[in-house]
């Protein structure tokens, strides 16, 4: 369902046949099965080292913090060879995923969002990099399907890595996804280091100086209309959800749910990602990025409002539906982006999609970790709802563009 091919009997993905994607594919699952069991990790962590929601919830914030270096990373993501760049990124971060193992108790709390930070900066370097290469590789009648893919890959392993994490959690501690979480980004650099495009960095546009080019990621979002739109959109719908990050946990407790039943909660989002992954190439085809970012936001408000009323069954519905939207309009998003956009400017035009989805979001948290102490979390809750909504809306204004046929043979 994410376009597929005919090879030997079976239906692949269109994107499989590109030279270098299912390689490409492997990376992907490696990290994601590290980043996923380590993101839950950390916040449940910090809430038993701590005690405090609001120190749990701070582990959000420290991983946007990044999104001010991001211009910086994406311009070099369009400087350096990028498969060198992922290379790199990938191997820095195993030293630094183990300097974890020094935490061992609230005294080293500022180690632990030191480490955030990085890690969360090591991602900003991997999409703007993964961006340019995605591109080069794939035809724009392939990029949904890329995109789909990877993001099916990216939901599917949070049906197990959680699970994973969580069991080995319990029973080994911390140290033990650390561990494992590090191996497998060092897996990771060792596969995108065979990728067949990349090699050589980008060809430079004529210089129009340094804070101009810094910018050039931003004005390129904001310069064709439809990609103008659907990016204020995603801004908003998924700024918004920065306040669900920060009532996880009081949500869990009306529940009467120990914390660590998110490493529960999170794989039947998976669920529901997955099914949103398949999907989203076929309606990025059939309906344009514009309303499936739209409906992808809509099923994001639907599966938030379930958390406002202190049931694990209901909570476990809402994730479910919330994960389907997700893919959605990730996937639209970073498909018309990646068409829009020249080769020279991919790395700094991900960045910058980044930026104003991550900025919003990590406001959105400081203000709703300030407000948690005042405020019930319900009110948060539907201030959130309320404003995917609005994004939703606002996506159905972008105007549809044309694909770039392939040649025929």
């Amino acid at each position: 369902m994410t376009g597929t091919t005919a090879r030997r009997g079976l239906r692949l993905p269109l994107a499989w046949s590109a030279p270098g994607f299912p390689r490409l594919a492997g990376a992907w699952v490696a990290t994601n099965l590290g980043d996923s069991a380590l993101y839950l990790m950390i916040a449940v962590w910090v809430k038993e080292l701590t005690g405090s929601d609001i120190a749990a919830g701070f582990v959000f914030v420290a991983l946007g913090v990044p999104a001010i270096l991001a211009p910086f990373i994406g311009m070099m993501a369009d400087r350096m060879p990028r498969r060198r760049l992922l290379v790199i990124n990938n191997a820095v971060l195993v030293p630094v995923l183990l300097s974890l193992l020094l935490v061992s108790g609230a005294e080293q709390l500022w180690l632990v969002y030191a480490v955030m930070v990085v890690y969360s900066a090591a991602g900003y370097v991997t999409g703007s990099a993964q961006s340019g290469i995605i591109r080069a590789m794939l035809r724009d009648d392939q990029l949904a399907s890329g995109n789909g893919v990877l993001s099916t890959i990216d939901n599917a392993l949070r049906l197990v890595s959680p699970l994973i994490g969580t069991a080995l959690y319990v029973w080994l501690g911390a140290p033990a996804v650390i561990v494992a979480t590090a191996a497998c980004f060092g897996v990771a650099a060792v596969v995108v280091a065979g990728l067949p495009v990349g090699a050589a960095a980008p060809v430079r546009e004529a210089r129009r100086g340094y804070f101009h080019e810094l910018a050039a990621g931003f004005v390129q979002l904001f310069s064709p209309q439809s990609l103008r739109v659907v990016t204020i959109a995603v801004a908003i719908g998924f700024g918004a959800t920065g306040l669900l990050n920060i009532v996880v946990f009081p949500a869990l407790d009306a529940m009467h749910a120990d914390p660590a039943a998110i490493g529960v909660l999170v794989p039947i989002q998976g669920a529901g990602a997955v099914l949103g992954g398949v999907l989203s190439a076929t309606l990025v085809t059939r309906w344009g990025e514009g309303r499936t970012a739209a409906l992808g936001l809509l099923l994001v408000a639907a599966g938030s409002i379930p958390w406002a009323f202190g049931s694990v069954v209901a909570g476990a519905a809402g994730m479910f539906v919330l994960g389907l939207g997700i893919p959605l309009t990730v996937v639209a998003f970073a498909t018309l982006r990646q068409r829009l956009t020249p080769d020279a400017l991919q790395g700094r035009t991900g960045a910058a999609a980044n930026v104003v989805i991550n900025v919003p979001q990590t406001l959105a948290s400081v203000v709703g970790a300030a407000l948690l102490a005042v405020v019930d979390f319900r009110v948060l809750i539907w201030v959130s709802v309320v404003a995917v909504v609005l994004g939703a809306a606002t996506a159905l204004l972008a105007r549809r563009v044309a694909l770039v046929q392939p040649a025929a043979a």
